[in-house]
């Protein structure tokens, strides 16, 4: 368990631009798990798709379309509208099993999938609703994954956006903002953080906050969630180390005056 969550450390070094996505998201799935998992199965059926778009293209030219046909369609991967908060929609090892799951869990099999035909792709940062963009020759499009890969224009996300900001919201440049593939693992994993908060699981919520801390180890906010749960657990020296690390950062002044009352209140406690 501890080797995984440092190939997961070591994975995700680096700026977090451009990280194995599809390797990230197996070591997620494998340190969720009590028992070891063969990921060979579930490596061939991606290698599979990818060579099932690569044929594709060559016989019909490169398209956005050509990825949802291969993923969506030949594949059968949708999203799991009807029960969207299982765990295991964020799992992604479970959903390849299972060919359904969450936005960004399905993005990340459509951002491998389009990476290994060379072309471009990344997340984006629209809100509520996790979409990719694809880049093809000199063209983007914008790609959703839940929707069995359809091809996004201006007035779908119009709508889109509307479902869940509202009636009066409108696109902004913004929400058009390519995101690192640091920040698609820490939303997949953030997933399961939260639905583990909502059961009160809070050991399973710091367990998640430890892999989130693998992706991202100097995140002020998640050190200090790491910090909260630790105490709540009475884990008072992994929540003073969580602490520490926030003022060794030197970020948030407002932030490190918080957490030094707090670092005070668990030293008094250890003594």
């Amino acid at each position: 368990m501890s080797d995984d969550l440092g190939r997961l450390r070591d994975l995700c070094a680096g700026d977090g631009e451009r990280i194995d996505l599809l390797e990230a998201g197996f070591l997620l799935s494998s340190l969720a798990r009590e028992e070891p998992v063969d990921l060979a199965p579930f490596r061939q059926q991606v290698t599979a798709m990818a060579a099932d778009l690569a044929d594709l293209v060559h016989r019909r030219g490169a398209s956005p379309e050509a990825l949802a046909e291969v993923i969506a369609r030949s594949y059968a991967y949708r999203g799991d509208s009807e029960t969207y908060d299982d765990l295991q929609n964020a799992d992604l090892v479970r959903v390849i099993e299972r060919r359904k799951g969450l936005p960004v869990a399905l993005s990340i099999l459509y951002l491998h999938v389009a990476r290994a035909q060379g072309w471009t792709a990344e997340g984006l940062a629209f809100p509520g609703h996790f979409l990719i963009r694809i880049g093809i020759d000199s063209a983007r499009h914008v790609v959703d994954p839940f929707h069995e890969g359809a091809v996004r224009d201006a007035a779908d996300l119009r709508r889109l956006l509307r479902q869940v900001l509202g009636g009066d919201a409108e696109l902004v440049p913004a929400h058009f903002d390519a995101v690192s593939d640091r920040d698609v693992l820490l939303r997949l994993e953030n997933n399961v953080r939260l639905r583990l908060a909502r059961r009160e699981d809070w050991a399973g919520a710091a367990r998640s906050l430890d892999r989130m801390l693998a992706i991202a180890p100097d995140r002020e906010e998640l050190l200090f969630e790491a910090g909260q749960l630790n105490a709540r657990l009475d884990k008072r020296r992994a929540a003073i180390a969580a602490y520490q690390r926030i003022l060794e950062l030197d970020g948030d002044p407002g932030l490190r005056q918080r957490v030094s009352a707090l670092l005070q209140e668990l030293r008094r406690g250890l003594n």
